[in-house]
């Protein structure tokens, strides 16, 4: 039996977000199947609706907040939410700090969703639930195929910010170290939590496409052989918006976690712009 068998299972909550269920829905099933694989058990929280991301929040505040808030307000007591978006973790947790400090926005909470807020509602990036739960007892070496990729690990710019809401574990270096049990190597670069232009790839495309130009152009003059993303929104402005001649692939992390357990599906590189099943066909991990 492997280590990832004998590790107790644990059930968490899970918000999707929009991005991984419709978008990214690559990295909404090699999220689920990887968790499968770790003893993790994704319960998605009933009838959820978007977390108030910048289409919302940067018009108004308060409907934004109150988006938050519903879905924070649909998570059970007694389990971690945890979420595979660096701007769904924001906004959930930037709601949960105006609910700390502001009794207008508890009394506001009850008001709407008839029930206090939850102060104990512990909402984790997946990177932080993976530090959590120690994944080096979890993954096992039987059942796991090394992956012979250089990559380039792509944080983007909402992991660790603000400062008010900083988790109490540095999520930088678990892509890396995570990859690097799997058999990956990861390169040193200067772009890693570069912005990638976010919600104005849609009104600004002019501004985010030499962004993205130049943090895929600085991984591959770094060794990457591919971007390995910790962030859905970030993962399609890179692809949509690229327009160089010879990109690397860019693979979201959950889909290489899944590959190494043998249970990717080849129709999630399908959904791909800038195509990896070539560079894993090169190197024996065509899924």
């Amino acid at each position: 039996m492997t280590a990832a068998g004998r590790a107790a299972p644990i059930e968490v909550s899970y918000f999707p977000g929009c991005s991984l269920a419709t978008t990214a829905k690559e990295n909404n099933q090699s999220l689920i199947e990887s968790c499968a694989r770790l003893g993790i058990r994704l319960v998605e929280i009933p009838d959820w609706n978007c977390c108030g991301s910048s289409s919302a929040h940067s018009i108004d505040h308060r409907i934004a907040f109150d988006l938050a808030c519903r879905n924070l307000a649909l998570a059970p007591a007694g389990r971690p939410l945890v979420t595979a978006c660096p701007s769904c973790t924001l906004r959930l947790k930037h709601a949960q700090h105006l609910l700390r400090h502001d009794a207008g926005a508890r009394g506001r909470y009850e008001t709407l969703w008839g029930r206090p807020y939850d102060p104990d509602l512990h909402v984790r990036h997946f990177f932080g639930l993976m530090v959590e739960i120690d994944w080096r007892s979890r993954i096992g070496n039987g059942d796991v195929v090394p992956l012979d990729l250089t990559f380039a690990p792509y944080y983007g710019c909402m992991l660790n910010r603000p400062a008010a809401l900083r988790p109490s574990t540095d999520h930088h270096g678990v892509m890396e170290r995570v990859l690097g049990d799997l058999g990956m190597r990861s390169v040193l670069w200067a772009s890693s939590t570069q912005c990638c232009g976010t919600f104005l790839t849609v009104a600004r495309p002019d501004i985010v496409t030499p962004k993205v130009n130049a943090i895929l152009q600085n991984a591959a003059d770094s060794g990457a052989e591919c971007v390995v993303t910790a962030c859905a929104m970030c993962h399609m402005n890179l692809e949509v918006r690229c327009t160089l001649k010879a990109p690397i692939p860019i693979f979201h992390f959950s889909e290489l976690i899944a590959l190494a357990f043998g249970s990717a599906r080849r129709d999630w590189f399908s959904r791909h712009l800038i195509d990896p099943r070539p560079l894993l066909s090169r190197k024996g991990l065509a899924a």
